[in-house]
């Protein structure tokens, strides 16, 4: 979708691995300067037969225990492969996704203390067997500004700041770190009306509750405390009335994005722009 709107420098910041993908990838790489992870020689075999040329990135492990080898000497022999394998070895990915989330400046601050000890020391044994790490990328929007001031980073990718989410307002926020605004919101309608309730019809298929679910967006005597399918039970005081439409502020903005062909864009309360999604359901 972003090379076919004309961007042309993209970094997929994930392993691509598997014929087809990878055959897709390659095409790609035709059309544009794409970057790519890795994290296993056998996955770069792959992109080197495949006679793409992408900028192949070495995921190295900083806290996430997700995807990513382990930074130090495993590094610098998977950039050797790369580099013997006539791919171009442009840099690092480290990227502490768990750190995004803890709610406390202290405990942010130490988890990318110790994310940067192991970039620094991946590229100290790079740069001793004589091997160049032009970039290393990461970051996210609850720790950006820590990945900045440690200057072990040269390029950083927060996303969720655009929105923000129930989860982010979660955190602790202190200097460095701006505290950004609310501007994702599921506009949703209460359907049903009792005395100790209020039923919404947005539920499990309208907002992503894997980190909590939605809140309610300037009403503060009111909470949204439990979802299905396709309803939402509202209690508290004042409650709504039937027919009334509330914002709700999704629990997790990024899956949530993914279930809508639409945003609509408002500002002063008037519908300005309608863009939209077009990567919806692009899960493959």
């Amino acid at each position: 979708m972003l090379v076919d709107a004309g961007i042309r420098d993209v970094l997929v910041t994930n392993e691509v691995v598997g014929a087809t993908k990878v055959a897709r990838l390659a095409a790609l790489a035709r059309r544009a300067q794409i970057g790519v992870c890795v994290d296993h020689p056998d996955n770069v075999a792959a992109l080197a037969a495949s006679g793409a040329k992408p900028d192949v990135y070495i995921e190295i492990d900083v806290g996430m225990r997700r995807c990513g080898i382990a930074p130090g000497e495993p590094a610098v022999e998977l950039a050797k492969e790369i580099i013997s394998r006539g791919l171009r070895f442009a840099g690092l990915q480290a990227y502490h996704g768990r750190a995004q989330h803890m709610r406390t400046m202290e405990e942010r601050h130490a988890a990318i203390e110790g994310s940067a000890q192991h970039v620094m020391h991946t590229k100290r044994l790079l740069q001793k067997a004589g091997i160049d790490c032009p970039v290393v990328t990461g970051a996210g929007s609850g720790t950006y500004m820590l990945e900045v001031e440690s200057g072990a980073w040269d390029e950083i990718q927060p996303g969720s700041y655009i929105f923000m989410d129930v989860d982010y307002a979660k955190n602790e926020w202190a200097a460095p770190l701006p505290r950004f605004a609310h501007a994702l919101f599921v506009l949703t309608t209460v359907m049903s009306r009792a005395a100790d309730r209020a039923i919404v019809d947005a539920g499990l298929k309208a907002s992503s509750v894997d980190s909590g679910l939605p809140g309610i967006w300037q009403r503060p005597g009111l909470a949204y405390v439990a979802a299905s399918d396709e309803h939402g039970k509202l209690e508290g005081s004042p409650l709504p009335e039937l027919g009334e439409k509330l914002c709700l502020v999704p629990g997790h903005c990024d899956p949530t994005v993914n279930l809508y062909d639409w945003y609509v864009g408002v500002r002063g309360g008037r519908v300005e722009a309608l863009w939209p999604i077009g990567a919806r359901g692009a899960l493959y």
